[in-house]
């Protein structure tokens, strides 16, 4: 692996060892973090319903918007029929985001927990150049030629296909409500299903979906602020800690014995021989801290290790006194780490490269951040606890044309789907854990009556969508009966009006 590019500021840094060599891709750790969660194979909330599913494929479009290709590729999509009833039932359609289908066919345990109650059939569509349906084959991520067809506008088109074909191939489907449902950048595709073919959705649930995290339509240091609050709730002086360590690191860093004691200390897989392996250590260890407040559970959980319940709490014993020597804080950040890394105690050493799941996701998803997803992220280490570090939009686009030959359009998902500007839409919900750091990006106040924000104290990133938990707070209990409430509404409604036409 070359040098990495000239840093971009730290927030705006990735480096994949598994990418074309010299690949540095200019994803913050935040962006990283959204797709982590998904790109994970192991981390599962298991609903108490036994998910029984078919799998199918749909002939697509590669190009839904030109005219000069026939070009096609296989869609994957899952079914579960076993509630649904063609008299008065439902289709709930989860709008598949950066990840394979099945892992979140296993990770939304709410639409399982309801599927009786509706009498729903539950579809969960997998995103164009994701798991397995990849439009090109293992030639899809290539280059920006065969990712070309990587937008989030095709996407939606695919979802629309879909529905239009399960409605004229099911029998008994043709005349039924359908639901769009989904969490992060799902729940934004959901949103955006509603607002682009509402004739095709009577509604749709969006659970975490940062719509509003571009441009400057949120402050671009919401994000790390609200994840510096979750650490400061959850222990006396432990933002302060993980604030001090950052000079700390660089303290320590100066001199090469320092370089070898950091490396022993923190365990390190590989030693730290330069200050870029130095800058790749503080921005992995600023993603887990993103990572930890974003699976902030409950409950225990399996992300990329087993995690404890309230997992920055159990963090933050180690954190308990900011007035200790360098050497004394790196030893806490090293047992703070340890819980994310190495919960279980199996692991003998801690990679530095591990945040980023080894898998073809991770290489769509930067792809995605370097065109239409870009969302501006900064922090100033007062409102915060992380590195001062601004957000310089050029050398990001920089960045992305080194890694893809292609240059970020920053404002052209406002252009698409409206911004702040959305209220002639309808049938929306929009869900957000106060916990979580995307809320800050997302729609926390009613719009309109029917445009409607839900706000779940003690949530974390899309809790809603799991399954029923026995340590559930009552507040997400509560959301997800007020968002039932809602669909029932919207599923009685489209029946109403079916009647009346005829």
């Amino acid at each position: 692996m070359q040098p990495r590019a000239r840093a971009m500021g730290r927030l705006s840094l990735l480096f994949l060892a598994f990418l074309t060599p010299g690949a540095a891709i200019p994803v913050p750790p935040a962006l990283r973090a959204f797709s982590k969660l998904h790109l994970s194979t192991s981390f599962t909330s298991h609903s108490a319903i036994a998910m029984k599913f078919t799998t199918h494929y749909i002939e697509q479009k590669v190009d839904h918007f030109g005219f000069n290709t026939d070009k096609t590729f296989k869609q994957r999509y899952l079914i579960a029929d076993e509630h649904w009833r063609k008299d008065g039932g439902s289709i709930l359609f989860y709008t598949g985001n950066e990840g394979d289908i099945i892992w979140f066919c296993n990770n939304t345990g709410f639409m399982w927990d309801v599927a009786e109650e509706l009498k729903a059939m539950l579809v969960f569509a997998e995103h164009r150049y994701y798991g397995k349906s990849l439009p090109f084959g293992v030639n899809s991520f290539k280059d920006s030629r065969h990712l070309n067809f990587l937008t989030s506008e095709q996407a939606l088109a695919d979802f629309a296909e879909l529905i239009q074909h399960l409605k004229t191939t099911i029998p008994g489907a043709k005349n039924q409500p359908v639901i769009a449902i989904g969490g992060s950048y799902g729940g934004m595709l959901a949103a955006w299903f509603r607002m682009k073919f509402p004739h095709m959705v009577v509604g749709a649930l969006a659970a975490s979906a940062p719509i509003w995290q571009f441009e400057d339509l949120v402050p671009c240091g919401v994000f790390m602020e609200i994840v510096t609050t979750d650490f400061r709730k959850s222990g006396p002086n432990c933002s302060e800690c993980i604030r001090s360590s950052w000079d700390a690191i660089n303290r320590l860093a100066r001199t090469g014995p320092g370089l070898h004691w950091l490396s022993e200390a923190l365990h390190l897989c590989t030693p730290l021989t330069n200050y870029q392996d130095v800058q790749r250590l503080k921005d992995w260890i600023a993603e887990t801290w993103i990572n930890l407040a974003m699976v902030d559970y409950p409950y225990e959980s399996n992300f990329l290790q087993p995690l404890p319940a309230w997992p920055i709490k159990v963090v933050c014993q180690y954190f308990k006194n900011p007035d200790v020597s360098d050497a004394q804080l790196l030893q806490n950040i090293f047992q703070a780490l340890n819980v994310y890394y190495n919960y279980s105690g199996q692991s003998r050493c801690l990679n530095i490269s591990e945040t980023s799941t080894r898998s073809l996701g991770s290489l769509g998803w930067s792809y995605q951040a370097c065109t239409e997803m870009v969302m501006p992220f900064c922090t100033n280490g007062v409102d915060d606890m992380f590195e001062p570090s601004s957000w310089d939009l050029q050398e990001f686009s920089d960045g992305c044309f080194r890694q893809w030959g292609v240059r970020p359009r920053p404002s052209w998902i406002t252009a698409m789907y409206g911004g702040k500007n959305i209220s002639s839409h309808t049938n929306i919900i929009f869900s957000n854990g106060d916990l979580d750091p995307w809320s800050g990006g997302g729609v926390t106040k009613d719009i309109t009556d029917t445009l409607v924000a839900i706000t779940i104290p003690d949530g974390a990133h899309h809790l809603d969508l799991r399954a029923n938990n026995a340590f559930d707070p009552k507040t997400v209990l509560l959301a997800r009966s007020l968002e039932v409430k809602y669909m029932k509404q919207w599923i009685t409604d489209f029946y109403a009006s079916l009647r009346g036409k005829h």
